[in-house]
């Protein structure tokens, strides 16, 4: 493994920010920490980069164990969220910093330099000043600034939220091929969870300092073994149910238990279903998937491609489903505000009651 953290914990005086956190993450992933701001994600990569100490727990790079060790001997590059480029340097000064103060000869930084600057798309920019280019170019600055001394372990402190839309989602196709050409293993934090789709090899989901499971972005979509992965990651439908040996039940309605989930047998369990999940139709027999009941199109929403449905079950004490279905689907005059509809759902996962 690439890095292995074994039961790190870090408080400020009694508010504990990261516990006992334990996680390997192998050599040229790129694994992305998602959580909200002040869950504990952007403290565990300072850990790792030795820019505080840990109160507890062990931290290995490449099989080095790297706790004590002060962050210029753990040979990690880091990119800050506001860059922090040296302004009265030129670009190509602030990319050889690491390599100057490493005493590298200055051929052997110079040619580190455009090496860089050509794999960040800069060429000849070199001699320009952090102030004379734009927010994107200052992070694609810093990010080779982060690379030059060819560091073993890149980290990523939400590096695109300074800048507009656009301009990260030409940045994340950037980074994730300089990524992927040199093979560095990296972590990124973000509480972007489109970012963490678009980037990650595998994720990691963060909440109030603990790692409450990790997987790849599928497999943390559509099928958490959290409430918490369920709702931060997109609009979760969530009902209360109980799983036998074969069915769910929830109320009245009866449905198909998912395979490989014997293991929930005969408990409370809770039923996931995505909005692009559930099904509407205007008769029973031209539903896909297991029926839930009849409902009221009480909300629509324009969403590009697709059309968000908000949809009341008549049953089942009125609960509130949100539907998302293509144009063309949702076009249909029998799914007009106000509507009655049959509902099902096309797939659904199934999660223990206690997380």
């Amino acid at each position: 493994m690439s890095i292995v953290l074994d039961n790190v914990t870090k408080a400020y005086g009694k508010q504990v920010v990261v516990k006992d956190l334990s996680l390997e993450i192998k050599a040229g992933e790129l694994f992305v920490l998602l959580g909200a701001s002040g869950s504990g994600k952007s403290t565990l990569l300072r850990l790792i980069a030795g820019l505080m100490p840990t109160d507890s727990g062990r931290i290995w790079l490449h099989d080095r164990d790297v706790t004590t060790l002060p962050p210029q001997q753990r040979n990690t590059g880091f990119v800050f969220q506001n860059y922090s480029l040296f302004q009265h340097m030129s670009l190509a000064e602030n990319i050889e910093f690491a390599l100057s103060i490493r005493h590298a000869p200055r051929k052997e930084r110079e040619q580190r330099v455009q090496e860089l600057l050509h794999l960040i798309g800069m060429d000849g920019l070199g001699s320009r000043k952090p102030s004379q280019i734009s927010g994107g170019q200052q992070q694609r600055a810093a990010l080779a600034r982060a690379l030059a001394h060819q560091p073993e372990v890149l980290l990523l402190d939400e590096p695109f939220g300074a800048l507009d839309a656009k301009i990260r989602g030409q940045l994340r196709q950037n980074l994730r091929e300089i990524q992927r050409q040199l093979g560095v293993t990296t972590i990124m934090v973000t509480h972007d969870q489109d970012e963490a789709f678009e980037l990650a090899d595998r994720i990691g989901i963060i909440e109030q300092g603990t790692l409450l499971e990790v997987g790849t972005p599928d497999e943390l979509y559509r099928r958490p073994q959290h409430r918490f992965t369920a709702t931060f990651l997109g609009t979760a439908n969530l009902f209360n149910a109980v799983r036998n040996s074969h069915q769910v039940y929830w109320g009245d309605v009866k449905l198909e238990a998912p395979p490989a989930t014997e293991h929930l047998s005969n408990q409370d369990v809770l039923i996931l279903s995505r909005p692009e999940e559930v099904d509407l139709a205007p008769q029973r027999d031209a539903l896909r998937g297991q029926v839930l009941g009849r409902g009221v199109i009480e909300g629509r929403t324009f969403a590009g491609s697709a059309e968000k449905l908000a949809v009341r079950l008549k049953e089942q004490n009125g609960v509130n489903l949100q539907v998302l279905l293509d144009a063309e689907k949702a076009n249909s005059n029998a799914l007009e505000i106000g509507h009655e509809v049959w509902v099902g759902l096309k797939h659904f996962h199934l999660m223990a009651q206690q997380n």
